[in-house]
């Protein structure tokens, strides 16, 4: 419930500001946990990015305040945050489908997402498998691709890097480096991320000795605590869903904020 709570007092916040600035370090700090966490969290619970609810939140309450008002459009442009009416009136027409002044036509169609809320789910009574580990520092090598933040373009995108990978012969190259069979699975990493895409690569340990040329990428891991969650299946979209509706909200734990976010081993997911 306390978890609950945080999470209602945090759209609280946001509700409150939409016609102001919002920090996201203001609202992480009201569900008690770090921006890095929240935004991370936000897509995996709603759907949505965090950027994006707001946006869609703001531009509701524009057009409501086009229709039921005599404001001009830089008004409602600036005070929801748009520094141009020229940006406010593309984001309008991407959301409702019309100009900002056509939104006091009679009979027209606008868009109206309502604010967000959170309640218990009851699922059914489906455990979760993990274990807790120490890791000491380690390095990886791989090709990476840059893949949007999306959810829904992100499950588009990674497939078709990994069939990318295969076919330019990148993964039968790190294989015969390894000394391994052409078609044995290797792992992914997701790292660098920002508001808009994360890189993923395709990659292995990297062991001692081992020259690569420059067209694999490194990348170092510090030491970590990682939490290893066995996925027989492999379905790893399901797994990350429940990962951040279910495990982290009544865990404990956070997802660090470091040089590599995430690590897929195989069939296990390791989130540090």
């Amino acid at each position: 419930m306390d978890w609950l709570e945080r999470m209602k007092n945090a759209m609280d916040y946001i509700e409150t500001n939409l016609a102001d600035n919002i920090s996201y370090d203001d609202i992480a700090q009201i569900a008690c946990c770090s921006t890095y966490h929240f935004q991370r969290m936000f897509p995996f619970i709603t759907g949505i990015t965090l950027s994006e609810y707001i946006r869609r939140r703001r531009l509701t309450l524009a057009a409501f305040e086009l229709q039921t008002t005599d404001a001009r459009v830089i008004d409602v442009a600036m005070k929801y945050g748009y520094q141009s009416p020229e940006a406010f009136a593309r984001a309008f027409k991407n959301l409702h489908g019309i100009m900002p002044i056509s939104a006091r036509d009679k009979g027209v169609s606008l868009k109206a997402y309502p604010r967000m809320s959170f309640h218990i789910s009851i699922k059914g009574d489906v455990e979760m498998n993990y274990r807790i580990e120490q890791r000491g520092a380690f390095d990886m090598f791989g090709v990476y691709g840059l893949v949007s933040q999306d959810l829904q373009t992100a499950f588009i995108d990674v497939p078709e890097f990994r069939k990318q990978c295969d076919e330019d012969g990148s993964v039968d190259l790190m294989n015969e480096l390894l000394g391994r069979f052409g078609n044995t699975v290797l792992h992914a990493a997701l790292y660098d991320h920002t508001g808009e895409s994360f890189k993923y690569m395709v990659c292995y340990h990297l062991p001692k000795g081992l020259e690569v040329s420059e067209r694999f990428t490194k990348l170092s891991v510090r030491a970590l605590t990682w939490a290893i969650f066995p996925e027989p299946q492999c379905d790893l979209q399901k797994l990350w869903e429940r990962i951040y509706t279910e495990w982290f909200p009544i865990s404990g734990y956070e997802q660090v904020e470091s040089s590599i976010r995430n690590v897929l081993w195989n069939a296990r997911a390791y989130t540090g």
